[in-house]
């Protein structure tokens, strides 16, 4: 037995089984620290639009006045008209039909991530399994690799949408990143500067964190580690921020 999971034919799947191991440990670490891994690499995919996903209205602070010495006005984008703007190319693309159909966006990446590795691990021993069973050898591990990844997708998405129908709502809502404008946060990883985003994090109203990328939106300023902030426009997969200079207003849970 021992001999056939670590076959060299069979070693994607003992890779991704163990990957899976790996994930799922780090997840639950990075849990006891409070450090949001799955929500951190949520952040990095582009926004997925979901029918069945309400957007709350954003309550967006009055800043009149200038930032920065006096110098700059910074209108603040509504999740309503970045929405108009931009239901984009991004939301229409193959790469996102395809997170779509995976259902990131009702379940949290890292867990789709398990899902996937586990079926594909398991789906390539059971393969290997019956071809020796049949023939008395064992496939190449590419061969044997393609059927498996092929019977993993279904397993992936099947399971998720499960899944997306038990989780608690308010972790299955993911809240759409289209409503962090207009929120504070708080940079907690990195200096930002203008092409060099930083980690910063943001709690919602139901209190859960959410890690962004986040780079100043104004030209040559720096936001250090630490700084707080208010969100005020998503490019892509990261947004911009300004300092937040409204000592009452907070979203850091701090």
């Amino acid at each position: 037995m021992i001999e056939f999971i670590l076959a060299d034919q069979n070693a994607p799947f003992a890779v991704s089984l163990g990957l899976m191991i790996a994930i799922a440990v780090a997840e639950g670490v990075g849990s006891l620290m409070g450090l949001g891994l799955s929500s951190m690499i949520d952040s990095l995919l582009p926004e997925v639009d979901l029918p069945d996903v309400d957007v709350p209205d954003v309550e967006v602070p009055d800043f009149d006045g200038d930032v920065s010495g006096g110098a700059l006005h910074h209108d603040i984008e509504f999740a309503g008209a970045s929405a108009d703007a931009g239901t984009s190319a991004t939301g229409q693309g193959v790469f996102s039909q395809i997170l779509g159909w995976l259902c990131i966006g009702r379940v949290p990446v890292l867990i789709i991530l398990v899902i996937f590795l586990t079926g594909f691990g398991l789906a390539g021993y059971v393969l290997q399994s019956l071809v020796q069973t049949i023939s008395g050898w064992l496939l190449p591990g590419i061969v044997a690799s393609a059927g498996a990844f092929a019977a993993a997708l279904p397993f992936t998405r099947v399971s998720a949408l499960g899944l997306s129908k038990v989780m608690p709502r308010d972790e299955s809502d993911a809240v759409s990143r289209r409503t962090f404008v207009g929120k504070p946060a708080r940079i907690v990883q990195g200096n930002a500067k203008k092409g060099l985003p930083a980690q910063a994090r943001l709690r919602d109203q139901a209190g859960q964190s959410h890690y962004l990328l986040v780079e100043p939106d104004v030209d040559g300023e720096v936001l250090e580690q630490g700084t707080d902030v208010i969100i005020v426009r998503q490019q892509g997969a990261h947004f911009t921020a300004i300092r937040n200079t409204n000592t009452t207003l907070t979203g850091t849970g701090e």
